[in-house]
């Protein structure tokens, strides 16, 4: 059987995060993508300059008609920036009985803010006790904590310990913004801790690492991979699109990792 993934995410008209990130990242591992979208960015590597959510209605009426027609092995859900969306993406995945992967996408590589000051609150109340894993990266698990993001492992530890508090299954809290030779993430769940550790690499187009993290950890549910196994390929699969695209010339801001770095041409030309 062909494994299946869903995206449940808003758009990046630059095509380096967002749905149009997860549905190459799912393409790259060898899975059947399908998407649900959430909103509409005008985005390019320089930032965010517009947002359109989608109303509920049509964002409940996507998930139903995936989940009512396929088989699909994993969920990651990403960009979802208004208050009613986030509660009617939950209520209808409590409905299908399903848990994903949630990537709580609420500040842009840019730096520029996702998600509606009100949303915040049913974030931590209605997705998280549904996720078998949360994703943030430090500034991101800061926001949902309301502290200052961590600033050492043992900081990384106990943020992760208290938004596992929170209902999901397991945290993968995301070292990325951290200094130092090597990229540390740390997959906190209340039976294991699992340390990652890669070394940084030097570039500029990092755009859409988080939701392409993200997605290829549902991918590697969906191919039927525990979730520690998961973690470990998905974070393997990221260390090598990084590496391959920081060559890239992509637009004039932080261009995007190379999703496609296995089956490509080795990066290096311009493609502006």
């Amino acid at each position: 059987m062909i494994p299946v993934a869903l995206t449940i995410a808003g758009s990046d008209s630059g095509g380096g995060a967002g749905i149009q990130a997860d549905l190459k990242t799912f393409s790259a591992l060898g899975v059947f993508g399908t998407s649900v979208l959430t909103a509409v960015t005008a985005q390019n590597t320089r930032g965010v300059t517009a947002v359109e959510t989608l109303p509920p209605a049509i964002v409940a009426a996507q998930i139903d008609a995936v989940l009512g027609d396929f088989t699909v092995g994993g969920i990651k859900i990403g960009m979802v920036s208004s208050e009613p969306v986030i509660r009617t993406i939950a209520e209808r995945l409590r409905a299908h009985g399903r848990r994903a992967v949630v990537d709580p996408v609420m500040i842009a590589t840019s730096g520029d803010r996702l998600i509606d000051a009100d949303a915040l609150e049913a974030l931590r109340e209605e997705l998280l006790p549904l996720a078998d894993v949360l994703t943030p990266n430090l500034p991101e698990a800061a926001l949902l904590l309301g502290t200052e993001p961590a600033a050492s492992e043992e900081a990384m530890l106990e943020q992760g310990e208290r938004l596992l508090a929170l209902g999901p299954r397991a945290v993968l809290m995301k070292g990325g913004h951290r200094e130092g030779p090597d990229s540390v993430d740390l997959l906190v769940s209340n039976s294991s801790l699992l340390r990652l550790a890669f070394p940084r690499v030097e570039t500029t187009n990092d755009h859409g690492t988080g939701c392409t993290l993200a997605a290829a950890i549902a991918a590697g549910l969906a191919k039927g991979l525990d979730l520690e196994s998961a973690v470990r390929e998905a974070r393997l699969y990221l260390q090598a699109a990084l590496a391959a695209g920081a060559a890239w010339r992509l637009g004039s801001g932080r261009g995007p990792v190379h999703h496609f770095h296995a089956l490509w041409p080795k990066a290096g030309q311009d493609v502006s």
